[in-house]
């Protein structure tokens, strides 16, 4: 079943280890086929499992993790086109392209109206595909250009743009802070952002690309700017979040919501006596993902070389604290026990999807990611391929401080996918 002879090409990289061959089964498609017909009417959409049979769970459309079912539909057209559609593949077994803009529909009554604030980033992912496919497709032009948004604050924003709701990115931008505002709170001067918000910006360099709007590429800009001075620690690791007082643009708290604690002391007792004590703050894997992945993005549109080198610390810093075993931990300062420290399956492929991204960009370090990213995708898969679940992979915590962690999760297999394709596309794997 699985493609035991997918091989790695030796020239012009090299990588240090076998893709894994379960990254191009054609248990995917028969997955994700399965997935697509049973979306409930009216539209829902997957976002994690349940933790004993792998059984997906449903969301309704205003939910940040909506697009990424659809995104995953169109990542399997992608394949078809690179790969052929056949049996063995499995690949025949539907139009790819056809499901995924039909998936896609449930998302557009939220260009009006949703409440996922800097997540329309993220809503905004298949419409970005299918402007890959169709440029002048004007569904998705709509699409996109609402879910960026316009601000009042920036003369000539609207040139271009369609302004719906204050949850669109760019209406989210406050220059004095220098970011486009993450979560919504009860008190509008406590002005919260978070890491992920670097994926987000996406949605602004496309949108620019569409309308030529300077002040689209100047907010990207600038909260990739401010990220980098305040989210990122010396030693390459991240805060998730960074509340600023919105009148005066200054931090007044960094902490984190999804990761271990804003800071522990760690103490060692031998009989009666403590022979180390120190602060530690802790680093949730998955922000650390998004953080380097979304750096390595900036670097990409703008060829701001300081985007790359902060992507390259984020990324040492990640592959530098990984345990001995390889696999990705929720957070990489957790305690090991007790409880023991679950794994992220979805931090791992976030991160390996970026890394091969750096492999792209970075030619003096490019062996360097794409070697680490195939090793992040062979241990993780080894943890949580499960053929009998629904999702493709397990061991995904979606949240533990609520209690959500082994399951599989509908990003993480999306960039399980993706990554799959980016070998393809960079010559280091072959269809089998």
């Amino acid at each position: 079943m699985f493609a035991s002879h997918l091989l790695v090409l030796l020239a012009p990289l090299v990588a240090s280890q076998t893709v894994p061959a379960q990254l191009y089964s054609n248990l995917i498609p028969q997955k994700v086929l399965a997935t697509n017909k049973a979306l409930p009417v009216p539209v829902e959409y997957p976002q994690y499992t349940d933790t004993q049979v792998g059984k997906w769970l449903y969301f309704i459309p205003d939910t940040w993790t909506s697009g990424f079912f659809p995104t995953t539909l169109y990542a399997l057209n992608t394949r078809k086109n690179l790969c052929g559609a056949t049996s063995a593949n499995g690949l025949n077994a539907a139009d790819w392209l056809t499901l995924g803009r039909s998936a896609s529909n449930g998302l557009i009554p939220l260009e009006l109206h949703n409440t996922q604030g800097h997540d329309v980033g993220f809503l905004s992912f298949p419409f970005v595909e299918e402007l890959t496919i169709n440029p002048t497709n004007k569904t998705a032009l709509t699409a996109v250009k609402q879910f960026a948004g316009c601000v009042q604050n920036f003369p000539g924003l609207e040139v271009g743009i369609i302004h719906s709701a204050v949850a669109d990115l760019a209406a989210r931008f406050d220059p004095i802070v220098g970011c486009t505002r993450s979560w919504d709170t009860a008190d509008p001067t406590d002005f919260t952002v978070i890491i992920d918000n670097m994926m987000n910006l996406e949605i602004l360099w496309v949108a620019y690309g569409l309308t030529g709007n300077n002040t689209l590429r100047d907010i990207a800009l600038a909260h990739a700017d401010t990220t980098m001075k305040n989210h990122i620690r010396p030693d390459g690791s991240t805060w998730h979040v960074v509340e600023y007082n919105s009148t005066t643009g200054v931090v007044i708290r960094k902490r984190t919501q999804q990761g271990f604690s804003d800071n522990r002391s760690i103490s060692h007792l031998t009989g009666l006596i403590f022979i180390a004590l120190h602060e530690l703050y802790s680093t949730w894997s998955r922000g650390q993902a998004w953080g380097l992945y979304g750096f390595a993005n900036m670097y990409k549109h703008s060829k701001n070389v300081t985007y790359l080198q902060t992507a390259t610390r984020l990324a040492d810093y990640f592959l530098d604290n990984l345990p001995s075993d390889g696999i990705v931990p929720w957070d990489f300062n957790a305690p090991l026990t007790p409880p023991p420290r679950p794994a992220d399956s979805s931090a791992a492929t976030i991160a390996a999807t970026g890394l091969l991204l750096m492999g792209t960009l970075d030619k003096t370090n490019s062996q360097k990611w794409i070697n680490a990213a195939i090793n992040l995708l062979s241990k993780i898969t080894n943890l949580a391929w499960r053929p009998s679940w629904q999702s493709l992979l397990s061991n995904g915590t979606v949240n533990w401080p609520a209690n959500n962690f082994l399951t599989g999760i509908v990003y993480g297999d999306y960039y399980y996918i993706k990554a799959g394709n980016d070998l393809i596309t960079m010559g280091l794997a072959k269809c089998p």
